[in-house]
């Protein structure tokens, strides 16, 4: 068993604004097929991410998982300047504790034809990361604290990254 990429996306859209109601509702506002949001689900229950049931994401091993698994699942590998969507700490909710981050060209972006700024590419989560997460922005905010625990930014961007998802899943304080 092995975590995909779409696994964290549907659960940081499960963690966003609950269940939807039904696979189909899930695929159609992550940007997946029914059968690919029902797979990442599967997988993510036996990861421990999610709780059996429907009762939602297992927060404590979420929180465990995105702060020490996902850099090395899912680094970041910084690619070419290119036009995009803000991540990183050039997004919210990092973006207002970053005010100059507007002006620095190492701006962390994904790769999107309507996108409005200028950076270096960061591969999004998932491919279909942008579109989902211009449809909900509070799952867009997960994906950006979920890129920079990933590595887009410096040490003190992970650091705050990494204060923020523990207090919004109630579990613990940072180290």
């Amino acid at each position: 068993m092995n975590i995909r990429s779409q696994d964290i996306l549907v659960v940081l859209k499960w963690l966003s604004s609950g269940w939807p109601g039904s696979f189909a509702a899930l695929g159609k506002e992550t940007g997946l097929s029914a059968s690919e949001a029902h797979a990442a689900v599967q997988r993510a229950r036996r990861a421990g991410l999610l709780q059996a049931g429907m009762e939602g994401p297992n927060r404590s091993a979420l929180a465990e998982f995105l702060i020490h698994g996902l850099p090395y699942v899912l680094a970041v590998r910084p690619g070419r300047r290119t036009r995009g969507m803000a991540t990183g700490f050039a997004a919210a909710p990092l973006a207002e504790h970053y005010p100059a981050a507007n002006d620095d060209p190492d701006l962390p972006v994904w790769p999107d034809a309507e996108g409005d700024r200028y950076g270096v590419e960061i591969p999004p989560i998932c491919r279909s990361a942008p579109l989902a997460a211009r449809r909900d922005a509070r799952l867009y905010e997960w994906l950006v604290l979920a890129d920079a625990l990933r590595g887009a930014g410096r040490a003190r961007e992970r650091e705050l990254a990494e204060q923020i998802v523990r207090k919004r899943l109630g579990y613990g304080a940072a180290r």
